[in-house]
């Protein structure tokens, strides 16, 4: 059979076409691939360096400087009034009454309360009886020997018994001296029945009321207590540390709770010149005027002291010494950023800041707060912010 229609021929695909394409088709994947890698490899490195640098401790530094200004340091006080005196009753009975009470202002022999001593009035009574027994009798003697040495004028008679009566006249006198002398005592006593202040002052206790049993002398129960305010004395107990820089006629403040924002100047006026046993401090004495009697006694208060300057001295806050079994140490930053313990020496403690006298130079970097776990060697990483 014969074929009516023409068939169209068949077309192969160019082989060498397909082999370009292809090839181009893997170096295309290849690059893929290699750009994936070395992205994935930049991660890790990153990561690897991240992680490196947060394990790494990180510090901040301490920047200081010797200097030659000195320092205020300040100290607890206790304020004593300039005179303070206990009062007690030198006689005994009831307290008849009081004059004056807390707070009352009394000038010097100012009568503060009156004791009822009944026993006391009758002694005294009895003495001046006593007086006036003894006073007769003296002057009965005294006449006696004048007529007894009338008669040995005369030769009337004996010498020996004109001097007896003599002798007897003399002893009269004498008992009636005694007489007198226990007389005038009794009346000073009678004079203590009135309580007087012994100096111009403040009543700042009152310890006893109307009908109380009074002893007397300090074996009994005090009575009142006056104190002169007019200026009061500042104790306070300076360190050893710092007692050498402490010398009469330095000038001081002080600040008391009760008056927030006021400032009150005191003058140092003496020295123990002796270190407590038990806490190593030297007792010193301030003066301070109190016009305006704000100052109480026993008041607590806060001293301020200008230390006088200290030549070459390097200052550090504590949060940067370290304290371990070889000692007092501060850790300083190489210039690899590694660390090293460093052994110093403590001078004087300045509250937040100590001296420090040996084991530093200026030029050190000293790291703050430096980690317990530090060791000479470590690696770290410095804070942007340094102090």
């Amino acid at each position: 059979m014969e074929l009516d229609e023409q068939t169209e021929p068949i077309v192969l695909p160019d082989l060498r076409r397909l082999k370009r394409i292809g090839l181009a088709l893997v170096a295309l994947a290849a690059v893929v691939v290699a750009t994936g890698l070395g992205l994935r490899l930049h991660a890790q490195q990153s990561v690897s360096q991240w992680s490196k640098s947060q394990a790494l401790p990180t510090v901040s530094l301490v920047h200081f400087q010797a200097g030659t200004t000195g320092d205020s340091i300040s100290l607890p006080g206790n304020i004593q009034a300039i005179s303070k005196a206990a009062i007690y009753a030198r006689v005994s009975g009831y307290l008849k009454s009081w004059q004056t009470d807390i707070g009352t202002p009394v000038k010097a022999g100012q009568q503060l309360a009156v004791i009822d001593a009944p026993d006391l009035d009758q002694q005294y009574a009895q003495a001046k009886a006593n007086l006036m027994m003894d006073q007769v009798n003296e002057r009965l003697a005294v006449l006696t020997a004048q007529r007894w040495q009338a008669l040995l004028a005369q030769n009337a008679i004996a010498r020996q018994d004109a001097d007896t009566k003599t002798a007897a006249a003399d002893a009269a006198k004498a008992v009636t001296a005694a007489a007198q002398a226990n007389l005038q005592q009794l009346a000073a006593m009678e004079g203590f029945k009135n309580v007087t202040a012994p100096f111009d002052g403040i009543v700042t206790a009152r310890k006893t009321d109307i009908g109380a049993l009074i002893s007397s002398g300090n074996s009994g129960q005090e009575l009142f207590e006056v104190s002169d305010l007019h200026a009061v004395i500042i104790y306070v107990q300076v360190p050893q540390m710092m007692s050498g820089q402490i010398s009469v006629g330095m000038q001081a403040t002080f600040t008391l709770p009760q008056y927030p924002g006021r400032q009150y100047s005191a003058t140092v006026t003496s020295l123990s010149h002796a270190m407590d046993a038990a806490s190593k401090s030297m007792l010193v004495k301030l003066h301070a005027e109190n016009p305006n009697g704000e100052l109480f006694s026993d008041a607590y208060c806060q001293v301020h002291f200008l230390l006088a300057p200290v030549p070459n001295r390097l200052l550090l806050p504590v949060t940067a010494i370290m304290q371990s079994n070889q000692g007092t140490q501060v850790a300083i930053l190489g210039k690899d950023s590694r660390v090293a313990l460093k052994p110093i020496q403590i001078g004087r403690d300045l509250g937040n800041r100590v001296e420090v006298t040996s084991g530093l130079s200026p030029q050190d970097k000293v790291i703050d707060s430096p980690p317990e776990t530090i060791q000479t060697g470590n690696l770290v990483r410095v804070a942007d912010v340094t102090r």
